[in-house]
């Protein structure tokens, strides 16, 4: 296994303080063995193993507390006097009306709670109702790339090739990578987030009349795939409409709009909203999605051209959110900045190409940086090592020097 550092560490950052924690992601991505990590360094500084409950409601020995008041019951009988019990439920989600336990547990005292789910929408009904104010949600990703040569045991450009390709699930990193395993474990994972982690939101929306239920699995795919093929290009409802009804289907925006929620609530692709680089405002219209994992974006879309750039601009997208940025895409009048990206206040601004050699090129790049009056970092990523440098206040960085950094 390799440490999931800065998860690890977020962790630490919200250790016995009375709020839930919530690690959500999608499916395979290490939550479980983040909560393992975790665990295991707690023990190491002192917590004895009956302070620990540890329930992982994807295995069938636990099928008998997947009731809230049995669960509660088991839990409550556990609980240490006088000391702290650290509470860790993963996949929450599959045990019915969770919010109640959880809940019950929470006021009570010397608990400290963790939990993980693989689909958003758990923290869009009734918990969130519960516990407003009262948790903290952690969202998790696959391996970054640094993260993946710990646990591959391979570096640079044929490293970041191969990560590229096949993506970042932990467990595939260490698979032998030939043509077939890491394409039928690929194929396997996403349709289990499809169909069963779409399943589980069907039945957390039966109460609640304003959202669509997601029932055909074959638009949601088309839909997956055509949100796969304009990675790095402004989306809208309309424009999707517009491509399935194309193929002679017969939908509405409304329900376009459902599916991608439905898409995005199982972490499978992630919105980002264009931001007006002078005014700060957030524009609502045309937003970019990037998709989680570059390997099941390659599984998705069948192999017709290659669009480096856009794939290397998905790569920084997540690992931006990774570094705790919230993200936006610039726009300044009609040019665009690939990432305005802000932490406590303080703005970086990234331009993403895989190529900055070509004159044209990198004019075109950077002009759009230089047109920006604030003082704030300024940053071009690329693969080449030729143009890296700094242009006036505008640095130019290798992409494999930023990711392993």
């Amino acid at each position: 296994m390799v440490k999931r550092k800065e998860y690890l560490a977020r962790l630490f950052a919200w250790k016995d303080e009375k709020v839930i924690k919530v690690v959500t992601g999608m499916r395979r991505c290490g939550k479980s063995t983040l909560l393992l990590q975790y665990m295991e360094e707690l023990k190491q500084q002192g917590v004895s193993e009956e302070q620990i409950i540890y329930l992982n409601f994807e295995e069938l020995e636990n099928e008998a507390l997947l009731q809230y008041n049995t669960l509660y019951a088991y839990i409550k009988e556990r609980l240490c006097k006088n000391k702290t019990t650290y509470i860790f439920l993963d996949e929450i989600q599959n045990v019915e009306k969770y919010e109640k336990a959880i809940d019950s547990l929470y006021v009570k005292e010397h608990t400290d709670i963790y939990i993980t789910g693989s689909n958003s929408y758990l923290l869009s009904g009734e918990l969130a109702t519960l516990l407003t104010g009262r948790y903290i949600e952690i969202s998790m990703l696959p391996l970054s790339f640094k993260e993946y040569c710990e646990l591959s045991k391979t570096v640079g450009d044929a490293a970041f090739a191969e990560y590229m390709r096949f993506g970042g699930l932990p467990y595939l990193s260490t698979m032998a990578k030939t043509e077939e395993k890491p394409n039928t474990y690929i194929e396997g994972i996403y349709n289990t987030v499809i169909i069963k982690d779409i399943e589980e939101r069907q039945k957390r929306l039966e109460h609640n009349p304003n959202k669509r239920k997601v029932t055909d699995i074959a638009l949601l795919k088309t839909i997956a795939k055509y949100l796969s093929s304009v990675i790095g290009s402004p989306v809208s409802v309309k424009s999707v409409t517009d491509y399935i009804r194309s193929n002679v289907t017969k939908i509405s925006p409304n329900t376009i709009n459902d599916y991608m929620e439905a898409l995005a609530e199982a972490f499978i692709f992630y919105p980002a909203e264009r931001m007006d680089v002078v005014g700060k405002e957030v524009l609502k219209l045309n937003k970019k999605w990037y998709i989680v994992d570059l390997g099941i974006r390659n599984h998705i879309l069948p192999r017709k051209h290659y669009d480096l750039g856009f794939s290397l601009e998905n790569i920084v997208f997540l690992e931006l959110l990774r570094r705790n940025y919230h993200v936006n895409i610039g726009k300044i009048d009609k040019s665009e900045v690939d990432f305005v990206a802000q932490k406590n206040a303080v703005i970086t601004y990234f331009q993403v190409t895989a190529d900055l050699t070509n004159e044209s090129t990198f004019e075109r790049e950077i002009a759009p940086l230089k047109s920006i009056k604030d003082n704030y970092e300024k940053i071009i990523l690329t693969l080449d090592r030729y143009t890296i440098g700094n242009y006036d206040g505008i640095k130019v960085v290798n992409v494999l020097d930023w990711l392993t950094q």
